[in-house]
């Protein structure tokens, strides 16, 4: 008899923040993990520091999402290498502080490429064999700057919206199906994001959490079916808040927190 193949978890933006948190405590719970950024080197010892501490099975991958057809070329290697992802993790992603006129075109349609297309083809491309095996689950890392527009980092406000849109939509399709999404908003997180982002010392309403904090109840979430994720009590009063304040007003508000 031919062995079942094992199943993998695929974290993408794996080498570090959020998404190294992930793979951190996906291994300590016996997981198996392909892992996905394009630091080549951090995922390697990334990959074998976690196989020898939790005895799993770890597949360094170095892809450049945002690059056209990253996503598909991967689908293709995991076809060809026979991993089979249970659990999808769309954590890639990056955002950029200034003028939209003023921000080069060609790094913002990259963000537009990383923050939403990559997300969509890699779901597109792995989700058919969990509904078809009954069972499997998504991750969608969005942002708290996915419910309102925001000014000076507009670009990436709006790829969060439609991540954030999105997934709930995918849930509720998925529902019956065996396969849950988590739609996971995090505020302010202490990772790298704001110095790659260029975001400098930007103090959000809603403070700043550990990344183990946030990744910790988007597991929950996981654990007890899916859902919408907002870590934080004052992220989450923020968001039920902006419900019932003028559009106007908390489009002028986020331009005052992100104005260059």
């Amino acid at each position: 008899m031919t062995e079942e193949p094992s199943q993998y978890a695929l974290v993408t933006g794996a080498s570090s923040g959020i998404g190294e948190c992930f793979a951190r405590m996906l291994a300590a719970r016996k997981q198996n993990l392909i892992l996905v950024a394009r630091s080549k080197e951090k995922l390697i010892a990334l990959g074998k520091e976690l196989s020898a501490a939790h005895r799993i099975t770890t597949e360094p991958v170095d892809f450049d999402l945002s690059v056209a057809g990253a996503s598909e070329r991967l689908a293709a290697l995991l076809r060809d290498r026979n991993l089979k992802v249970e659990l999808l993790i769309n954590n890639a992603g990056f955002g950029a502080r200034g003028k939209f006129h003023e921000l080069p075109l060609d790094r913002q349609s990259q963000m537009i490429r990383l923050n939403v297309m990559a997300l969509v083809e890699l779901t597109h491309f792995l989700l058919p064999a969990m509904v078809k095996a009954g069972r499997g689950a998504i991750i969608n890392v969005s942002s708290t700057a996915s419910f309102q527009p925001v000014p000076y980092t507009t670009i990436y406000g709006a790829t969060k919206a439609f991540v954030t849109s999105f997934s709930l939509g995918l849930a509720e399709e998925l529902r019956g199906s065996g396969v849950s999404v988590v739609t996971f908003c995090p505020g302010g997180t202490r990772t790298n994001f704001g110095v790659a982002s260029q975001y400098g010392e930007t103090k959000l309403p809603g403070g700043s959490h550990s990344p183990e904090e946030v990744v910790s109840l988007a597991l929950k979430a996981l654990d007890a079916g899916g859902g919408l994720v907002v870590p934080g009590a004052k992220n989450k009063a923020g968001v039920f808040v902006q419900r019932f304040v003028p559009r106007s007003w908390v489009v002028k508000g986020a331009a005052r927190i992100f104005k260059v």
